[in-house]
Formats: structure tokens, C-alpha cells, sequence
């Protein structure tokens, strides 16, 4: 087959601004969460002189370890954890996403994720390319993300749940969340080079920190191996122009296969978006005889529907809040920075 070959065209690809909607609206979400948390965390290092707003707990997102502790404890013992249950059940919900929709958190929700995606567009934009690395060179740097994560699991699972919990409820894992904000806070000279040198790199390389050292996305990636939805590719209405690998951020080559199995792809549809034949290029779900095509608005309604399913559970069931008295707080969180991590 070639260019050349009759094809109909695919028309009206909405999958791009589907996407950048939902990634608006979680990003707002998130930043939302951080003020509140910056605020609550004002109130209580200046005394109770600044304004007093309610603990946001969807910040323990950014406690991927504590959230694999806490899951690890409530799969061992059925017990819902006291301190930083949300986390725990975000957690799930991404990996619920991950098992049905592949790693889609990456792609769709993840902050991170998406502040990557725009950067190195940008640079794009500038540059004209975006520069990637010899096959030799990005399958081993590719692997380091695993390792990262490899040696986070062990922590997690070699880790007996009456020590989870003591570390948990320790004054370090109290106020785990203020340590987090405090480490971006009043970052070191050498965080804030490596921040800027990603930074850097995302503008020339398409998601360096995703692709390359993100353990949270490598556990999403695992998950997505047991998906049934994949990118399906129909060999005879492919015309092989090739802008599907092209658009791949993942650099896959989505123009040779006839389905994407691996465990990098975020159901981006940026290949399908860029597909100029009807048909030839679909995120399908099911058994292999028997697919179904996911749309776009589909695949935003399915990824907000887990999410809110797991975390609505949560907050119906009473699961959701950490509930420490104020006193606790007003002690622990001026005296964060001085908190070593428990051995």
C-alpha cells in the first residue's frame, strides 16, 4: 500500500480539544487543592492569624508512597486506614483507569503529565522538531523508571503493616503532606537546577520526566498490560503515511503494528487524531474477534466516571477525611522541617 492508495478521509477529529478540556479541568482541580493546602498551612504556622480553611485531602495525591502503604495495609487486613485514606483511594482509581482505559492517567489527568505535554509542544513550535533519543540509548534509559519504582515496591512490600502504621502515625508521616509542600517551598540550589534542567529538556524532548524517570507512571503502565482497550490499526484501510508514529509521544511504531500492547502508551490519541484515513486507526476495546471503537467523549466519560465512582465511595462512606484534632496540627506543622524521615 502506499499515499497514493484510495482511501476515505477521516473527518472531524475532536480527540485533541477532548483532551485539553479534561486536562483544563483536572489541572484546575489541582491547583485549586494547592492553594487551599497552602492556605491551611499558613493558618497554622502563623498561629491562627491568617485565614482558616478546611484541610483539602485530595492533596495526598502527591503521596504516591504512603497511598502504596496504605493499600498494602487495607489488602492485608480489610481495615480502612485512619491517615491518608485519600491518597489511598485515589491510587486505586488510577489504576482502575490504567486496567480499563491504559495509562491514561498520564496523558488525561496527571498534572505533571500535561505541563510536560505543553512544554515540549512549545518547544516544538519554536524549534520546528522535537529531538529523540537512538533506540540504543532510550530502551535502557526507559528502564529507569521501573527501577525507581522496582526499589519503591520493595520498600512497600518487605515493610510489615504495624511498621506502615507506625510510620504513618508517626510526626513525620502526619504531616507527610507539609514535608512535600515544604520541599517546593524552600527547595535547595541543586532541586531547583534539576527542576530547570527538566524543564529544559521537556522543551526539546517529548516528556523526558514521563518517559524516562516517573515511577508513578510505570506502575500505571504495568497496570495497562491487563487492558482490553488498545490503539487498533486496520492494515487495509492504512494508506502508510507514517504521521501516526510520528505523533506517537512515546515514539511507538504504531504504522508496523496492527494493535499497541505496550505498557508506554497513555491513550493520547494523538495518532489517531493525526490519521487522515477513516477507520484505519481506532483505541478499541474487547476481545480480539470482537472490538468495539471507544470515541473520544467516550473515553473523557469513562476515565471522570472511575475516578468519581472510587473517590464519591470514599467520601459517601466517610473514608475520605483525615481527621486529626487542630491541636495536633498547631504542634506538628511549624516543627515540619525539623522531622527526619523514620528509619
Amino acid at each position: 500500500m502506499s499515499q497514493n492508495k484510495a482511501f476515505t478521509r477521516r473527518r472531524g477529529d475532536v480527540s485533541p480539544r477532548i483532551r485539553v478540556t479534561v486536562q483544563i479541568a483536572f489541572g484546575a482541580i489541582a491547583l485549586l487543592v494547592g492553594v487551599q493546602f497552602i492556605l491551611w498551612v499558613r493558618h497554622f504556622e502563623s498561629g491562627g492569624a491568617t485565614l482558616r480553611v478546611e484541610r483539602p485531602d485530595g492533596v495526598e495525591a502527591w503521596l504516591p508512597i504512603a497511598a502504596l502503604m496504605n493499600l498494602k495495609a487495607f489488602v492485608l487486613t480489610g481495615e480502612i486506614p485512619a491517615v491518608h485514606a485519600a491518597g489511598m483511594f485515589m491510587i486505586v482509581a488510577f489504576l482502575a483507569i490504567s486496567l480499563v482505559y491504559r495509562k491514561a492517567f498520564c496523558s488525561w489527568i496527571c498534572p505533571v503529565g500535561t505541563i510536560s505535554e505543553w512544554l515540549w509542544r512549545i518547544g516544538q513550535a519554536w524549534l520546528r522538531r522535537s529531538a529523540a533519543a537512538p533506540r540504543w540509548l532510550d530502551v535502557p534509559l526507559r528502564s529507569l523508571k521501573y527501577i525507581l519504582l522496582a526499589l519503591f515496591l520493595y520498600v512497600v512490600i518487605t515493610m510489615p503493616v504495624p511498621a506502615i502504621r507506625a510510620f504513618l502515625g508517626s510526626d513525620y508521616g502526619l504531616v507527610a503532606d507539609v514535608k512535600m509542600l515544604n520541599f517546593f517551598r524552600h527547595m535547595g540550589q541543586a532541586t531547583a537546577i534539576v527542576l530547570a534542567v527538566l524543564a529544559a529538556a521537556s522543551l526539546v524532548v517529548k516528556n523526558p520526566w514521563c518517559r524516562y524517570l516517573c515511577p508513578y507512571g510505570a506502575l500505571m503502565g504495568l497496570a495497562a498490560l491487563a487492558s482490553p482497550t488498545r490503539i487498533t490499526r486496520n492494515a487495509d484501510a492504512c494508506i502508510d503515511c507514517g504521521k501516526c508514529a510520528k505523533a506517537c509521544p512515546a515514539g511507538l511504531p504504531v504504522d508496523t503494528l496492527l494493535s499497541i500492547r505496550s505498557a508506554e502508551c497513555t491513550a493520547c490519541l494523538s495518532c489517531v487524531a493525526a490519521c487522515p484515513a477513516a477507520a484505519a486507526l481506532d483505541l478499541t476495546i474487547g476481545l480480539p474477534r470482537r472490538r468495539a471503537v471507544i470515541r473520544p467523549w467516550a473515553l473523557a466519560a469513562g476515565i471522570a466516571f472511575v475516578f468519581l465512582a472510587v473517590v464519591g465511595f470514599a467520601r459517601l462512606g466517610g473514608y475520605w477525611h483525615t481527621a486529626l484534632p487542630d491541636g495536633l496540627y498547631r504542634d506538628l506543622i511549624p516543627r515540619a522541617s525539623q522531622f527526619a524521615h523514620p528509619r
